[in-house]
């Protein structure tokens, strides 16, 4: 099949989904308002003619973008146009008025749109004019009912994790020692975006909460955003920035090293789809500590194979990280439960192979 995929080139996601039709034999090709080194797939950057502003396309930008790709998609002559994030990329996509076109909503771009009446009409002209949309859980499944969509159309496809690097049996605690100067450091992890929604604002008040109980304790924090400044300032102000490593954006290939030393596994989100974040951290067998959410009771059973907590309670927070770090047996436990898990539901090569599927169908079908 010849795939062209719209979205942005940068995501380790969608770099993730070229891969696995590439190395399939598969050609692919990728329209993105963004360039990057792509090894898999051939790129075509969209050329733009007026500012991107957030959430905003400019008519003269998004006629442009339309004329690009239906020039593009009449030289390649794709069997299917496949768009990644609905607001946006989905639009144009849908616009350009191929078939078969799948387009997947990863969460934001649904959930962040409710209360703009024109974001809502271009989301719901972008899902009916798709032959297949794809959803990472049950929750963004239900708000992508909330616009009158075909239940039979959606189809739940996860991210999937690469269950072969994400593998607790690879756990190595030198990279602790490299990092901490300490090999036998406890180490708490957190690998979601510094940004608002994100929220590592309550990671960072519940450390001094920690560090009274279990003084050695060490935190990694990584991924970047807006927020990295003042989480410092605020870090420095609780006089605990000397026990957290910010790492900044870490490359796929590394993560599953720093999730392989550390312990305990945080996630303070305040919405979200299935994050993929959290899975990785669980086919590590890394303890979760997530916030108690639609997205994440799908995954986690308070304190069957994780704990939850409320959202922006730094207390609590503390008191679940303190209960796994003093007991190995509830690590052990909570590793066992998640890595089986993620095998049977999450994992990457079977979600992609779900996909290759449901594109032959379509193919068929049209």
């Amino acid at each position: 099949m010849k795939i062209c995929y719209l979205g942005n080139a940068r995501s380790i996601h969608v770099q993730r989904w070229i891969k696995f039709f590439s190395d399939n034999g598969h050609e692919v090709h990728i329209f993105s308002f963004d360039s990057t080194d792509i090894r898999n797939a051939e790129l075509h950057q969209l050329r733009r003619f007026t500012p991107q502003l957030p959430f905003i396309f400019s008519p003269i930008n998004l006629i442009t973008y339309v004329i690009q790709i239906k020039r593009l998609i009449k030289r390649i002559k794709p069997d299917i146009l496949h768009a990644h994030y609905i607001h946006g990329y989905g639009v144009i996509g849908a616009l350009t008025g191929f078939h078969p076109f799948v387009a997947s909503a990863w969460g934001s771009d649904i959930f962040f749109t409710r209360n703009s009446s024109i974001q809502r009409a271009e989301i719901k002209y972008a899902l009916n004019r798709a032959d297949l949309i794809t959803c990472n859980g049950e929750n963004l499944k239900k708000a992508i009912l909330e616009h009158n969509i075909d239940k039979n159309k959606i189809q739940i496809i996860y991210h999937g994790v690469d269950t072969k690097e994400f593998n607790p049996k690879k756990r190595d605690n030198k990279i602790a020692r490299k990092i901490f100067g300490n090999e036998n450091s406890q180490i708490v992890i957190s690998t979601r975006s510094l940004e608002p929604i994100y929220d590592i604002v309550t990671l960072i008040r519940a450390i001094p909460l920690i560090l009274k109980r279990m003084p050695l304790v060490n935190f990694l924090i990584i991924g970047g955003g807006s927020e990295k400044s003042n989480l410092v300032k605020l870090a420095q102000s609780y006089k605990v920035l000397d026990r957290i490593k910010f790492l900044g954006s870490v490359s796929h290939m590394k993560l599953p090293k720093l999730l392989l030393a550390s312990d305990v596994y945080v996630s303070t989100s305040l919405s979200d789809g299935t994050a993929i974040s959290t899975l990785e951290a669980m086919a590590c067998g890394v303890a979760p500590v997530i916030t108690d959410i639609v997205a994440n009771r799908i995954w986690i059973k308070n304190d069957v194979n994780g704990f939850m907590f409320p959202k922006r309670d730094p207390i609590i927070l503390a008191e679940k990280i303190v209960c796994i770090l003093r007991n190995k047996k509830v690590i052990k436990k909570f590793a066992e439960l998640n890595t089986r898990m993620v095998k049977e539901k999450a994992d990457y090569y079977k979600e992609m192979g779900k996909m290759e599927d449901l594109y032959e169908k379509l193919v068929k079908k049209i």
